[in-house]
């Protein structure tokens, strides 16, 4: 954990999580096709990823349960410590695909 980023750097699962959230409200479902959208079916998160991740987000302030717009399902969002996560683990990877972009253009 470091000042700009009190949770991170984050794992590869929470960071998608987080981009499938912002601005918006989701299931459990929907969250798992939205990391597959994303990734262009790179990255298939399964059940015991999402939730696990979800309960540990939960934990650490990233996520919230909101009220639920349908009985049935558990609706997740942002908090303001998950959007302050999301924008300082996006400029940390810009950064160092920076450094790896000039130095692969070095050799």
């Amino acid at each position: 954990m470091s000042k700009s980023n009190p949770a991170g750097p984050l794992t590869p699962a929470v960071f998608h999580i987080l981009l499938a959230l912002y601005g918006v409200e989701r299931h459990g479902y929907d969250i798992m096709q939205k990391v597959k959208e994303d990734s262009q079916g790179a990255v298939k998160m399964g059940p015991g990823t999402l939730y696990g991740s979800l309960d540990r987000m939960i934990a650490a302030g990233l996520v919230a349960r909101t009220n639920t717009k349908d009985p049935r399902r558990i609706y997740y969002k942002l908090t303001a410590l998950g959007h302050t996560a999301l924008r300082a683990e996006s400029d940390r990877l810009l950064a160092v695909t920076a450094i790896a972009r000039r130095q692969l253009k070095a050799t």
